[in-house]
């Protein structure tokens, strides 16, 4: 299914984050289960019969909408969330807000690919989210993910402090939704390798995942990456624990999957009659769930280096600066047959959604 940003009363186009139409100021609500915006009256609107309200953290951006016999007034993004400041930490809650916006995208995407999505809330080991600032208290926050928790330090999302890190760290991206997405690489890593041949085919790719993480953690922060990691790695991180081969490789699966799926919907293509760059059109597709991994690898190697050109054109880094060497292809690979098995229908991801007392309901 395609998501459509676009206002339901003028057809304007509206980002997914939009509480208002820019154009004809109406107030609007998202809904997950068809993708669309609805135009709200008195804070709920009506959609095939049922009447869906506004998400209660509206007033910190929140956009979605909220069946009426759901068990609580979060919609299922905030649902997600299992902690997050005080209510009177107003400026954790102000980075919270742009966090969870990334959160939403997060959730979207997941449920476009047909991944199962269970929460904290429905059995343990769901997913959930502990968004914490360190800027509160002056703790540390540790970004991390635990038996299905993960772990965001809202302070990332101011972008000095984000871009000291990432310089500091030698890291060619960081961002909120580039967190998220490593993240729930971990989770998902446990929840769709399911069988021992599977499981021996990831380590035969990543590694063993049950060497020590905490030597793994001295080594490379006392060492580095290896000199050659460019050739079996998307990047230094990767090669510090094959758990962390795993989530950057199913994180970059995401912001592929994820850009493509914009640029199709745009209606970006490159068009080979106007170049001698290519012999072939390159036309993106919304969804690679019915192709093999190679189409979706081809694409996006020329979609990059279209998008690279244009930033490069505005003074900017590259948006995707990263190589894909053959071990990483192979390693995209497995994650895209791992998606791409046995993706849910729209209706068994919310039957696996639903908490007990909402599923009875």
């Amino acid at each position: 299914m395609s998501s459509q940003p676009r206002c339901p009363h003028c057809r304007h186009f509206v980002y997914l984050d939009a509480l208002t139409c820019p154009e004809c100021e109406a107030e609007l609500g998202y809904q997950l289960l068809t993708q669309q915006f609805y135009g709200l009256r008195d804070g709920r609107v009506i959609i095939d019969g049922e009447t869906w309200y506004t998400c209660s953290n509206r007033g910190w951006q929140c956009n979605w909408l909220v069946r009426e016999d759901a068990p609580t007034g979060l919609c299922f993004s905030c649902r997600l969330t299992r902690t997050q400041p005080d209510a009177d930490d107003t400026v954790a809650l102000e980075k919270l807000a742009k966090t969870e916006e990334a959160k939403r995208r997060l959730v979207l995407q997941l449920g476009q690919l047909g991944l199962p999505i269970v929460g904290w809330d429905v059995q343990p080991g769901g997913l959930g989210f502990d968004l914490l600032s360190s800027l509160s208290d002056g703790k540390r926050v540790i970004i991390g993910h635990a038996n299905g928790i993960i772990t965001i330090d809202l302070a990332e999302s101011l972008d000095d402090r984000r871009e000291a890190l990432r310089v500091r760290l030698g890291e060619p991206y960081r961002t909120m939704l580039g967190h998220l997405r490593h993240e729930v690489g971990h989770y998902y890593q446990n929840v769709l390798i399911t069988d021992d041949a599977t499981w021996d085919r990831c380590r035969e790719l990543f590694g063993d995942e049950r060497e020590s993480y905490q030597d793994a953690i001295a080594r490379h922060y006392r060492f580095g990456a290896p000199d050659d990691w460019n050739e079996s790695y998307l990047s230094e991180y990767a090669t510090m624990h094959p758990w962390e081969d795993f989530a950057e490789t199913f994180a970059h699966y995401l912001h592929i999957t994820g850009t493509l799926k914009t640029a199709a919907a745009i209606g970006i293509h490159l068009d080979a009659s106007v170049t001698n760059l290519r012999d072939i059109d390159v036309i993106p597709r919304e969804s690679y769930l019915d192709q093999p991994v190679q189409p979706l690898l081809n694409d996006w190697t020329w979609m990059s280096q279209a998008f690279n050109r244009i930033n490069r054109s505005m003074g900017l880094g590259d948006l995707y600066p990263f190589e894909h060497p053959a071990a990483v292809k192979r390693k995209f690979a497995f994650v895209h047959e791992l998606v791409t098995r046995s993706p849910l229908t729209l209706d068994m991801q919310i039957a696996l959604a639903r908490p007990t007392e909402e599923a009875s309901a």
